[in-house]
């Protein structure tokens, strides 16, 4: 990867004349891969330097001289001739006619170009599939129907705002198949909806920024300024973890079909995701040591949950008698469940069970974790069974339900007025 240089102020002698002098030179960028570079000399004028990116975190870097190899200065001290002596604005000219040709025949870098290069990248270096997937969706859905045929150069920060603005104020997208016209789904107005449309804005955002902060650490852009002045929306992924209490747990594990039953009780023994639970085998038990391995997560990395006696249990029935390889979870046909699947389950079970309002099968997942702190499990320990590699995580959305010393302080040393009973309390008369 290209290494991000620092743009100098070259443009005038006064500038020139304030820098240090110093052997490595200052560098200006000119345009994507190609910097112009000064010189400062001890004594007598400075030099003017061109630096090419020549790919793969290589660079080219040059004295400009004229045809017959005379070095060329600037005019700190002699006015310009254009010829061995060049203003700033000259040494530019002469730097950009030096490109090479393969240079010259590249069309105008976009927005599509830097997101089709951010995705290698992030490919390359490993990232998680899931990580990547839900990239590559956001861009398709919100990023290359607006922004993709624009040029970098002409991007403006007036524009950026206004396409995250615009796509705050949309309405949520439903999943629809390749090739099918986009529906949106109804969603009541309040401050609720405008903070998730705009978190939902904030995660888009930052894919963007990240490629085109992509392309400027790669040479390929002329300056960030256009987008760094972007910032997200604040206050806006507060914590609003929906949980069942251990009563609702139950009424919705009795309202669940046979069928469904089984990824309803994992979710809630394990804390894993739907897709983690649906790709299990039966071999990912492990009955002497009462773990669950999960070998693809929303990580990449695979870790082992470690169940309770009643989760161990549970998986102990579910496994009984059959083959290692076999899908631990599946339909009753024996089929297995796929992306998607759990969703009008879950709105069929929660009317079932009684639940208002509905809680969908990621709620599962926070049910288990919120219950866990409550029970005063450590936060740490939560976060490595959910599968996070640190407590920022399960600190946002379950910090305040874990035991502390300030509500044990608070609950023992605080006013009490005697509001226990119902029958201490008379209305005021006036006289």
């Amino acid at each position: 990867m290209a290494r991000k240089v620092r743009d100098s102020n070259l443009e005038s002698r006064s500038a020139r004349a304030r820098l240090r002098p110093a052997h490595r030179p200052y560098y200006r960028l000119i345009e994507p891969g190609l910097h112009l570079g000064y010189r400062k000399n001890a004594s007598g004028p400075g030099a003017w330097i061109v630096r090419r990116y020549t790919g793969d975190g290589a660079y080219v870097t040059e004295n400009i001289r004229t045809a017959d190899s005379a070095l060329i200065v600037a005019d700190d001290f002699s006015e310009a001739d254009g010829h061995v002596i060049l203003t700033f604005g000259q040494a530019q000219e002469r730097a950009k006619a030096h490109r090479p040709p393969e240079r010259q025949s590249k069309g105008p870098y976009t927005v599509a170009d830097a997101l089709h290069d951010y995705f290698e990248y992030l490919e390359g270096d490993g990232r998680s599939p899931h990580a990547v997937r839900d990239a590559r969706s956001r861009a398709a859905v919100h990023i290359l129907p607006a922004l993709g045929t624009t040029k970098i150069v002409g991007l403006s920060t007036d524009r950026l705002r206004r396409w995250r603005d615009g796509m705050a104020r949309s309405a949520p997208r439903l999943r629809t198949g390749n090739g099918k016209a986009p529906r949106y789904r109804v969603v009541a107005d309040g401050d609720d909806t405008k903070r998730q449309r705009r978190s939902s804005a904030n995660r888009t955002w930052t894919v963007l920024r990240a490629a085109l902060n992509h392309a400027f650490r790669d040479g390929k852009v002329a300056s960030d300024t256009a987008w760094r002045k972007v910032q997200p929306f604040r206050n806006v992924d507060a914590s609003r973890a929906r949980y069942l209490a251990v009563t609702e747990g139950k009424r919705l594990i009795n309202a669940a079909d046979p069928e469904f039953r089984p990824l309803v009780q994992a979710a809630l023994t394990t804390g894993c995701r739907y897709g983690e639970l649906i790709r299990l085998r039966v071999h990912d038990f492990n009955p002497d040591s009462g773990t669950l391995a999960i070998r693809q997560s929303k990580s990449g990395k695979p870790r082992h949950v470690v169940l309770t006696d009643e989760g161990a249990a549970l998986f102990t029935q579910l496994t009984a008698g059959r083959r290692g390889a076999e899908r631990l979870l599946h339909r009753a046909d024996g089929k297995p469940w796929q992306a998607s699947h759990q969703i009008r389950r879950m709105t069929e079970v929660c009317a079932r069970a009684k639940i208002e309002p509905a809680i969908s099968f990621h709620g599962l997942r926070h049910t288990y974790a919120s219950l866990a702190t409550m029970n005063g499990v450590p936060l740490l320990v939560t976060a490595k069974n959910l599968g996070h590699s640190d407590t920022r995580m399960v600190e946002r959305h379950y910090g305040h339900l874990a035991p502390s010393y300030v509500a044990d302080a608070i609950r023992a040393g605080a006013p009490k007025f005697g509001l226990s009973k119902p029958g201490n309390v008379r209305p005021l008369t006036m006289r």
